[in-house]
């Protein structure tokens, strides 16, 4: 499996196993989906139980089939645990930032696992930013950096208009997660690499600002 780690496997089967039962059981899908208002009201487990929820297969697959292309990436330049730290800290961060932002849409909710694959996507992109990346309906493979940073912009004009039944701030989130995670890590990215570092904040600096001003 694309040599794939058992940290890696364990994620995507328990994605595959708690979805399953949430296809099938609306009453645990409801109870462990991502509520503003039942985490307002104390139910903070949401913003890790509905990481692992999807709306349908086809959700499902896009989100493991993206973590099991660049999942190997961490793990290769960190180890398991430090692509499972990053995972989580990513999962968290998307769902704290979805909560920053709707803190006043009582009835908002999502699901995915959608935060925790773009911080462990983001992560990957900081690693080997000049990887080249197949994009649907773009003939040539772009750098990995122009992606990152082309998404993010996407997905601050995404929270801006509320485009799509998408959770674009959780994407975001997990981003800054994805982002944190692996300077932390390799913080000698920041002498080794500034210029990409400097790049790929870009956009996060960008999102804070316009919150800031009161533009999103």
């Amino acid at each position: 499996m694309n040599n794939l780690d058992i940290a890696t496997i364990v994620v995507i089967a328990a994605n595959v196993l708690v979805s399953l039962k949430g296809f099938n059981d609306t009453v645990f899908f409801e109870r462990y989906k991502f509520g503003i208002g039942q985490i307002q009201a104390g139910q903070k487990e949401r913003m890790l139980t509905s990481g692992f929820l999807h709306v349908d297969v086809a959700h499902l697959f896009f989100n493991m089939f993206t973590l099991y292309f660049f999942a190997p990436v961490v793990v290769n330049w960190f180890s398991s645990g430090k692509f499972l730290a990053i995972y989580f800290l990513s999962l968290l961060a998307g769902s704290l930032l979805a909560v920053y932002f709707h803190k006043k849409e009582p009835y908002y909710s999502a699901v995915g696992a959608s935060g925790a694959v773009t911080g462990v996507l983001y992560a990957a992109i900081l690693l080997q930013p000049n990887m080249q990346l197949g994009i649907m309906f773009i003939p040539l493979p772009v750098p990995a950096y122009v992606f990152g940073i082309g998404y993010l912009l996407y997905s601050i004009y995404g929270m801006k208009s509320r485009m799509g039944n998408i959770g674009h701030t959780a994407h975001f989130g997990g981003a800054i997660g994805g982002y944190v995670g692996t300077l932390l890590f390799m913080p000698q990215l920041l002498v080794q690499e500034p210029l990409m570092v400097g790049l790929l904040a870009i956009p996060i600096i960008i999102l804070f600002i316009m919150a800031k001003m009161g533009k999103i």
